[in-house]
C-alpha cells in the first residue's frame, strides 16, 4: 500500500468534508480516493469515515489519526520539495582554460538537456584541484597521468609552415654553427606545464642536444603570438592548432597527451554526471580532434599533390 498517497486521499477528504471536493484538490479520482482510504483502515485496523452521511464525518478513531496523516504528508511534500531543489542545483564543475568557448557552450546546452545545470569555472590544473579541496567546485577535471585518465588529448607541435613531414622530430631544432637565425623555441601553455607532459619533453630536449631556452612556458595568448610571428612551435592539440590555424604533427620521438579524470568532491558524486555527460565532455575537452586534424592534414598534402600534378602536365 501507498501510505502516504492513502494518508494524502484521508487528509484531503478530511478536510474537504467531500470524497468528490477531496478527491479533486488531491488531484485524483473520487473512486481511487475511496479506495485509499478503505485500504488505509483496512491498514490500521479501525475505520476512519462514517459512511452513513452525504457529508464526510469522522470518527473518533479518524479525529485521533487525522494530526499524524496530515505531518506525514506534510513530510513527504517537503522531501519531494528538497528532491527537486537538489536536482535543480547547479553542478560548479572546474574545467581546463583552454576549452574552447563553443565547446564549452555545447557541454552546457547538452547537460541542460539532460537535467543537469553546469556552473563552469575556468582554471589552470593546479588551481583546479586548490578549488576541489577547497570545496568551491562540486567536482574537477584534473589533469592526471595517461594511465590515471578517462579522457586523453593528443598533443603535438603546431607551427605556421607545414614541415613537410608526418612528425616533428625535436632534433631538427638543433642549433648548429652554421644554422642561421635565433634557436627556434617550443612554446609551453599552462595546461600542459605538469610534471607527466614537461618532464618528459625536458628529458628529451637535453637528450637531443637543444638549448634550455628552447623550451619556454607562456599563458596561451602569449606562446600563440611568438608562434604566429616566428618559426617556433607550440605543444597543444589537435584542436588548439585548428583554432590557431597552425600546421599540428605528432612529437616524432615520445608520445605525449593530455590526462583527465573527473573526481568530486566531499559532497559530490561524478557517477551519474561521468555517465551522462561523458561524450560531452570528450568532445569539449577535443579527444575526437586528433582524427579531423589528419583528415584535414591529408586533404590537404592530397589538393597540393593534385596542384603539382596539374602544373606538370602544363
Amino acid at each position: 500500500m501507498d501510505l502516504v498517497g492513502a494518508c494524502r486521499a484521508f487528509v484531503s477528504v478530511s478536510e474537504h468534508g467531500s470524497f468528490t471536493v477531496g478527491a479533486a484538490a488531491a488531484r485524483m479520482s473520487q473512486s481511487v480516493a475511496s479506495r485509499r482510504v478503505a485500504a488505509l483502515e483496512e491498514r490500521l485496523g479501525e475505520q476512519l469515515i462514517e459512511r452513513t452521511s452525504r457529508r464526510v464525518v469522522l470518527t473518533p478513531f479518524g479525529r485521533d489519526m487525522l494530526p499524524a496523516a496530515r505531518q506525514l504528508v506534510q513530510a513527504a511534500d517537503v522531501l519531494l520539495h528538497e528532491a527537486e531543489v537538489a536536482q535543480r542545483k547547479p553542478w560548479r564543475l572546474a574545467v581546463p582554460a583552454i576549452c574552447s568557448t563553443a565547446g564549452l557552450a555545447r557541454l552546457v546546452a547538452e547537460a541542460r538537456g539532460l537535467g543537469v545545470t553546469l556552473d563552469l569555472r575556468l582554471a589552470a590544473p593546479a588551481r583546479r584541484t586548490e578549488l576541489l579541496h577547497a570545496q568551491q567546485v562540486r567536482a574537477a577535471l584534473l589533469a592526471v597521468p595517461p594511465n590515471e585518465a578517462t579522457w586523453s588529448v593528443p598533443l603535438g607541435l603546431a607551427g605556421t609552415q607545414d614541415p613537410g613531414m608526418r612528425r616533428v622530430h625535436l632534433e631538427t631544432l638543433r642549433i648548429g654553427r652554421a644554422s642561421p637565425g635565433p634557436a627556434r623555441r617550443i612554446w609551453i601553455q599552462p595546461e600542459d606545464d605538469v610534471p607527466h607532459i614537461r618532464d618528459p619533453l625536458t628529458r628529451l630536449r637535453d637528450a637531443v642536444g637543444l638549448r634550455p631556452a628552447q623550451l619556454a612556458a607562456a599563458d596561451l595568448t602569449t606562446a600563440a603570438a611568438e608562434v604566429l610571428c616566428t618559426r617556433d612551435l607550440l605543444l597543444c592539440s589537435p584542436a588548439q592548432a585548428a583554432e590557431l590555424a597552425l600546421n599540428w604533427r605528432p612529437v616524432g620521438e615520445i608520445t605525449l597527451s593530455r590526462g583527465f579524470a573527473l573526481a568530486a568532491s566531499a559532497d559530490g558524486n561524478p557517477q551519474h554526471i561521468e555517465a551522462r555527460l561523458g561524450d560531452a565532455i570528450a568532445r569539449c575537452l577535443g579527444t575526437d580532434a586528433q582524427a579531423d586534424a589528419q583528415a584535414s592534414t591529408q586533404a590537404g598534402a592530397q589538393a597540393k599533390a593534385n596542384e603539382n600534378a596539374g602544373g606538370a602536365a602544363a
